[in-house]
């Protein structure tokens, strides 16, 4: 007889077999998604851009066209020097600014006599942008070019005929140089030009002009396996992150709508629930301003600078691309070498050893039970792998633990972006003696997000995620303890003349000189106020730690003459006195009932030999008054004035630092900065500080 329980047994014990097999339904995607080519692009992470042109040799930010192109001599370029260097440094691939805003062209264009071939290089038979994709090709590099949309030098810019050269030229960049991963094309447009000699200012409609619809689609037939770099992101496939500065929002969506306009503010973090996927690319040089200049050689980005910003940009879900200026002679400079080469080196030491691979973890959810979508798919270093929650679970948290107490302060997570970017919000805390102790609580991850913390001893770790648009895909989890850095004093003259010197820390010790030598732990110690006359000043200072013995990079500041005795005398206000006050986190603006231009005089208290003058604009994230166009004049008496100086401050809105403009030696004892117009296209002008070059 049978008997029915065994049956019963039997049946069940074969459905759960049935259940165990079924193969769980992965998740689906949601939202907006990257297609290969971004998703390519996006695993790149970090590549280098390179500006050369003829205004490298013209020492200027922008050329205005004119430019006497048999001034572009190299005599010792090398581009295998920049792509060894880059290849070095880690980056992955070169962008080269084969044409800027001068419209002068690093290869021989058929539709231009404005290139190379009127160049001494190589006599006019050169062509860098084919050295330079041959060289990343030696390398292993990616290769992609500059374009820029706006030409000063051409007679037909902004007219329709101009459209029919850009493209011609953009042809030739996508057809003769081999496969190109990106192609960029710069949101300047328009203004003050030579234009074939008509020497005028020409504007023309951005968004329209271009007839980007078509441009693109030329772009991509020609590489099907391109990303447009556009600012603004309309329509392109990365998007601009509203700054030079090297960094993303901490908030920062892979998305925008692809219709309307694009403010500042959305470019920095993105649109939650934008209808396109168009990620940010964090743009920014290793040198204050994009070309080569001799007098930031001392201004190059530190060690600790780099870190902060590839934290701020490849640890915020973008990618970075880091900027080269090639020096006249045609070479990378050897303080850029090395600091990026040190970059390099850090990176790879704070990252090299993953505490959390392969370790113990367990999640509080796994889709469908599933073995393929557990907590251990976020620590087995395949990209391809994740842990993902069930449909409608969009809160969760994994555990790793480690064997022993473990010294740990960086933590990396990445989400599964094939399938879309869900993540809104997420904590994370370390067991430390036996009680869970937060250590930071954020926004978005994206394809990768890494968080700073000081050094815990933790036996668990635990990543939260407290809000998510849809089930979560985490690809990967990282923990790390990476070696310590020290941070850079920085250096202020007040305007009493005394030098302040401002430490990142308060348990360093700060070591300076005031010669122009490199401070060592013998060199004078700083405890106070530094008093060096009314002349120039020279000062270079580093940070010790006596306990592990490591120093900062040095920071060096030269100083012109003091301000002791300056004294604002074309406005009365209390406050106007902090553009001479030495602090560049204080700024003054002109009355907003004030119409420009508008005159800001100074009296400088006694006569001095002036070759040029300083302007510092508002260094405040959302800053306004910017000037861009100006005129300097100088007076002995406050009554018979000179123009020395009349221009614009190029590219000042995007990288608000020092504007430097030298004009011919000139006696004065009064100064008057005159702003004829902002960056906004009002009537604010707004000023951190006014500082001046003497002979």
């Amino acid at each position: 007889m049978c008997n029915k329980g065994f049956i019963f047994s039997m049946f069940f014990i074969l459905g759960l077999l049935f259940t165990a097999c079924e193969e769980v339904k992965p998740p689906e995607p949601f939202g907006p998604v990257p297609d290969e080519n971004q998703m390519n692009w996006q695993e790149m992470e970090y590549y280098g851009f390179i500006h050369f042109s003829v205004n490298t040799y013209t020492d200027m930010s922008w050329g205005f066209g004119n430019e006497d192109p048999s001034t572009f001599d190299p005599k010792e370029l090398d581009v295998r020097q920049w792509a060894r260097i880059a290849k070095e440094a880690g980056m992955t691939g070169l962008i080269l600014t084969a044409k800027h805003h001068s419209g002068f062209c690093l290869w021989p264009s058929e539709y231009t006599d404005y290139d190379m071939t009127s160049s001494p290089y190589k006599d006019g038979k050169g062509d860098i942008v084919r050295e330079l994709a041959d060289a990343c090709k030696e390398y292993g590099l990616k290769f992609g070019v500059y374009l820029s949309p706006w030409d000063r030098n051409f007679a037909d810019y902004g007219k329709p005929e101009y459209i029919t050269y850009f493209r011609n030229q953009l042809t030739e960049l996508l057809t003769n140089y081999g496969d190109i991963f990106e192609v960029w094309f710069d949101g300047a447009n328009g203004g003050s030009g030579y234009y074939g000699g008509a020497n005028e200012t020409r504007k023309i409609d951005r968004t329209t002009y271009y007839d980007w619809a078509n441009t693109y689609d030329l772009v991509r037939k020609l590489q099907p396996n391109i990303v447009i770099w556009n600012d603004g992101g309309k329509r392109a496939d990365l998007r601009w992150v509203g700054t030079e500065s090297g960094y993303v929002g901490e908030t920062n969506w892979s998305l925008l709508d692809s219709l309307g306009d694009v403010p500042e503010d959305m470019l920095r973090h993105g649109v939650e629930n934008g209808n396109a996927w168009v990620p940010g690319e964090v743009n920014t040089s290793i040198r204050p301003e994009w070309f080569y200049h001799k007098r930031e050689d001392s201004k190059v980005k530190t060690l600790p600078v780099l870190m902060d910003t590839y934290y701020n940009s490849v640890g915020r879900n973008g990618t970075l691309l880091l900027n080269f200026a090639i020096m006249p002679n045609g070479l990378i400079h050897e303080k850029d070498e090395e600091n990026v080469l040190a970059f390099a080196k850090a990176v790879k030491e704070a990252f090299d050893e993953d505490l959390a691979l392969n370790a113990d973890a367990e999640a509080s959810n796994v889709r469908g039970g599933s073995s393929k979508y557990d907590a251990s798919k976020a620590l087995d270093g395949d990209k391809e792998s994740y842990w993902a929650t069930d449909d409608g679970v969009n809160t969760g948290s994994l555990t790793i633990s480690f064997d022993e107490p473990t010294s740990i302060n960086r933590f990396m997570v990445q989400e599964y972006i094939r399938l879309g970017q869900r993540v809104k919000a997420f904590t994370i805390e370390a067991m430390v003696d036996g009680e869970w102790k937060e250590l930071d609580s954020q926004t978005t991850i994206g394809y990768k997000r890494i968080l700073q913390f000081p050094t815990v001893e933790a036996t668990k770790f635990r990543l939260n995620i407290t809000d998510s648009k849809s089930n979560f895909l985490i690809s990967s989890v990282g923990v790390f303890n990476a070696p310590q850095i020290l941070t850079s004093p920085s250096i202020i003259r007040e305007q009493s003349g005394n030098i302040r010197i401002i430490p990142a820390d308060e348990e360093s010790v700060i070591y300076y000189t005031l010669d122009g030598s490199e401070p060592t732990t013998d060199s004078q110690v700083y405890s106070d106020l530094i008093s060096t006359g009314d002349g120039k000043a020279q000062v270079a200072a580093m940070a010790y730690d006596p306990d592990s013995q490591k120093s900062s990079p040095v920071t060096e500041e030269s100083f012109d003459i003091s301000r002791k005795s300056w004294k604002v005398i074309s406005v009365e206000n209390e406050r106007v006195g902090q553009i001479i006050d030495g602090n560049p986190n204080t700024v003054w603006h002109q009355s907003r009932e004030t119409k420009l231009p508008v005159d800001l005089v100074i009296d400088m208290g006694k006569e001095e030999e002036l070759i040029g003058f300083r302007y510092l604009p508002d260094q405040n994230l959302w800053s306004s008054g910017i000037i861009t166009e100006y005129e300097f004049s100088v007076s002995l008496d406050n009554k018979s004035w000179t123009k020395v100086s009349q221009g614009e401050f190029s590219n000042i809105n995007n990288n608000p630092l020092w504007q430097s403009k030298e004009f011919a030696t000139k006696k004065a004892r009064y100064i008057k900065l005159t702003a004829l117009k902002n960056t906004q296209n009002n009537n604010s002008a707004g000023y951190a500080e006014i500082d001046v070059i003497t002979q």
